[in-house]
């Protein structure tokens, strides 16, 4: 019996330092949370080259070409859908004719199909692609169709810079 009482109180003053060392301190902090607005848009694929140099005998309009090894992708976090628009940095001469097609993917917008943008410039820009949901899409392709009339005549190369934005 003597040696049950000393081996429980061993126990209990082992339990008892035990607990003693093992106390813990603890500390709190608040930690602000926030996401803004995030709108992107990418496109990837370089300079395209569209040259024109086939035509039909007794028909004004010539044989038109197309590219369609770009890409785009978007990013964005807004309640609201938004829309791609495209504009040119200047207009064409009349007489030629540069289109652009956007290639939404699943539910991610409604293309409005093949856009002329000849004359589209930063005030005038088209809607190519509208009532994108918030989230991403990536590597959706852009094709630009190049069409001209042989009474427009020869066309010296021109570079012309085309702007997608995403915008609501």
């Amino acid at each position: 019996m003597k040696k049950s009482l000393s081996l429980i109180l061993g126990l209990s003053l082992c339990a008892l330092c035990v607990g003693t060392s093992f106390s813990q301190a603890a500390a709190t902090q608040t930690v602000n949370l926030a996401v803004n607005s995030v709108q992107k848009i990418a496109i990837t694929g370089g300079v395209i080259t569209l040259t024109i140099s086939n035509g039909t005998a007794g028909n004004n309009t010539l044989t038109p070409v197309s590219d369609a090894t770009s890409t785009y992708s978007i990013t964005h976090n807004s309640a609201t859908p938004l829309r791609i628009t495209a504009n040119l940095d200047a207009a064409l001469a009349a007489g030629y004719q540069l289109q652009i097609a956007l290639a939404p993917g699943a539910l991610m917008g409604t293309s409005a199909g093949t856009v002329d943008i000849s004359n589209a410039l930063a005030a005038s820009a088209v809607a190519v692609v509208t009532g994108i949901p918030k989230g991403a899409d990536a590597g959706r392709t852009i094709t630009y169709t190049f069409n001209a009339n042989a009474s427009a005549g020869i066309l010296t190369s021109t570079a012309k810079t085309v702007t997608l934005t995403l915008t609501n």
